[in-house]
């Protein structure tokens, strides 16, 4: 059987320009060789330009694409794994500019996905590696979303649980499952947007969970998404989050979802000690999720 690998790693990017080289010297020493790196850059204004472009001059397998304005992370990974699905990608590895992946990362990955379909014949609608801290901690943020039966494969030396959804830091997408789910929801602007995506290919079958595939996110603090966080300063991104997931909630689970959402995101404020201006800045945020309800774009 001929095993189809082409893979394209696709990185959205936007005023990073310092971190993205760090990136590119992390893909540059992958052990499973990429055969386009395409960077998606949502109209930064630093040099991210200039140093991408040198930088290609000595990796020319490096593409940059550059967006006329700033669309958000879910609009850079929509538009970077169309792209990629377009230029005939068969595995496409999407992550954030400032994710480093360990020099096997891809690897690990790429194996894990065909070896899983050889030996269950199932297809796993994507794989994601382990998301460590900058201190080698979990990163709490890109924790991926387990099923019921999590451990149904899980073996020795191969702990390959089964997830629901993840973080896009490290998820290799096989080409199939973009064919067939279509692309993440630009609309979103950020946030979300990659749990949404990722539980749509969960459709078809759950992605695979594989620990011995290992990148650092290189974000300020280890902290995982939590109404009891919001401040004056993170509010806008928090407003995102909640009427991105209140749209999800009321497309997938109806009414009752909504509620519960309501009710698990008040109590994480409550929690949080969370001024009131703010609670109902969050509140009005849902409220919008419950009339949002962007398209979702096929390939």
């Amino acid at each position: 059987m001929t095993v189809l690998t082409n893979t394209t790693a696709v990185i959205v990017t936007y005023n990073r320009s310092a971190k993205l080289m760090k990136v590119l010297d992390a893909l540059e020493r992958q052990s499973l060789s990429l055969d386009t790196i395409l960077i998606v850059d949502n109209a930064s204004t630093d040099d991210t330009q200039d140093r991408v472009e040198a930088y290609a001059k000595d990796m020319p397998v490096i593409r940059y694409l550059r967006l006329p304005e700033n669309v958000g992370g879910a609009g850079g990974f929509h538009e970077g794994i169309k792209a990629a699905y377009m230029q005939g990608a068969h595995y496409i590895w999407v992550s954030d500019d400032d994710a480093y992946p360990e020099p096997d990362a891809l690897q690990k990955l790429q194996e894990a996905i065909i070896e899983f379909e050889d030996s269950y014949q199932w297809r796993p609608s994507f794989a994601c590696s382990r998301v460590e801290w900058t201190d080698g901690s979990l990163c709490e943020m890109n924790t991926p979303h387990p099923v019921w039966d999590w451990a149904r494969f899980v073996r020795p030396g191969k702990a390959w649980a089964l997830v629901d959804s993840c973080s896009f830091v490290s998820v290799l997408i096989p080409r199939w499952a973009v064919k067939e789910h279509g692309l993440p929801i630009a609309d979103y602007f950020i946030w979300f947007d990659d749990a949404e995506y990722t539980r749509r290919l969960s459709r078809s079958y759950p992605g695979i969970f594989c620990p011995e595939s290992r990148v650092t996110h290189d974000t300020p603090d280890n902290r995982g998404v939590n109404f009891g966080l919001v401040n004056d300063k993170s509010l806008w991104k928090f407003k995102y989050g909640a009427r991105n997931e209140t749209s999800f909630r009321r497309r997938e689970q109806g009414f009752p979802g909504v509620v519960a959402y309501i009710y698990s995101v008040h109590q994480q404020m409550k929690k949080g000690r969370i001024p009131w201006k703010l609670r109902w800045k969050i509140f009005r945020s849902i409220l919008r999720g419950m009339a949002f309800r962007p398209k979702i774009q096929n390939v």
